[in-house]
C-alpha cells in the first residue's frame, strides 16, 4: 500500500509515462499531403543553435525518399547522441541533404532570428530545385520563392523535419567539438556553446573569444562591465 503522501508523486509519474507512450511519432503525412497537390520535391527544414552564447547557428534541409528512409526518425532532442550519430550516417546515405550556417558576426549584425532564417535559406538553396518546404516553427523565412508551410513542433511531427533537425544538430555539435580544441576551457565539446556553469565561469576567467556572440547579454555584460 502506498502512503497518502506518496500518491500525488506516484500518479504524476504514471501520467508522465502515459503521455510519453501516447505521444505520436513523426510521420509522412505532411509530405503525402504535398504530393497530393502535385508537389514532388518536398524538403524538411530545421535549425539548431539559437540559444548558445558561442558558435554559429546551423540549418539543414532534407529531401527524403518516400520509399527508403531510416526508421526511428524523431526530434533530435528526443534522441541520444549515439542514436543521432547513427541516423546522421543513414540519412546521408539515402537522402538529399544540405547543411548551412550563419556566422557569429551575422548573428550579432542582424539578430539571431534573422540569422537562423539566413542559415535556412542557404540550406534550402543547397538542394537546388525544391517544390515545397516543411519548416519547423511558426514563422517562415522572408522572401521564399517556393511553396512552404510552417509547422509548430514540426521536428516531432514530420519525418523530413526530424531528419533535418538531426543533420543540423550533429553537424553543429561536431563543429563545436572542433572549436573546443582551439579554445579549451569553455566546455564546448559538451555544452555546445550553451551557457552552462562551466562555460560562464570560463567566460569570466578566460574572457571572450572570437566565437562568442557579443550581442547576447551574458557576453555583452562581460565585455562592457565597468
Amino acid at each position: 500500500m502506498l502512503g497518502h503522501g506518496r500518491l500525488p508523486l506516484f500518479f504524476f509519474v504514471v501520467m508522465v509515462l502515459i503521455a510519453t507512450m501516447n505521444k505520436p511519432s513523426p510521420d509522412f503525412s505532411f509530405e503525402r499531403a504535398a504530393f497530393s497537390r502535385g508537389l514532388r520535391r518536398v524538403a524538411g527544414v530545421d535549425e539548431v543553435g539559437r540559444g548558445p552564447l558561442a558558435g554559429p547557428v546551423t540549418a539543414a534541409a532534407v529531401i527524403l525518399d518516400p520509399a527508403n528512409f531510416p526508421e526511428g526518425l524523431n526530434d533530435s532532442k528526443a534522441l541520444t547522441a549515439k542514436r543521432r550519430e547513427a541516423l546522421y550516417d543513414q540519412i546521408m546515405e539515402v537522402a538529399e541533404v544540405s547543411i548551412a550556417h550563419a556566422s557569429v558576426a551575422e548573428i550579432d549584425e542582424i539578430n539571431i532570428l534573422r540569422a537562423s532564417h539566413l542559415a535556412m535559406m542557404r540550406a534550402i538553396a543547397g538542394l537546388g530545385d525544391v517544390d515545397h518546404l516543411l519548416v519547423d516553427g511558426n514563422m517562415l523565412p522572408r522572401d521564399l520563392a517556393v511553396s512552404a508551410e510552417a509547422i509548430v513542433k514540426g521536428d516531432g511531427r514530420s519525418v523530413s523535419i526530424s531528419a533535418a533537425s538531426i543533420m543540423a544538430k550533429v553537424c553543429r555539435d561536431r563543429l563545436m567539438v572542433d572549436l573546443a580544441q582551439q579554445h579549451p576551457g569553455y566546455g564546448w565539446e559538451t555544452n555546445a556553446g550553451y551557457g552552462s556553469k562551466r562555460h560562464m565561469e570560463a567566460l569570466r576567467n578566460l574572457g571572450v573569444t572570437p566565437h562568442h556572440r557579443r550581442s547576447f547579454k551574458p557576453v555583452y555584460n562581460i565585455l562592457y562591465q565597468e
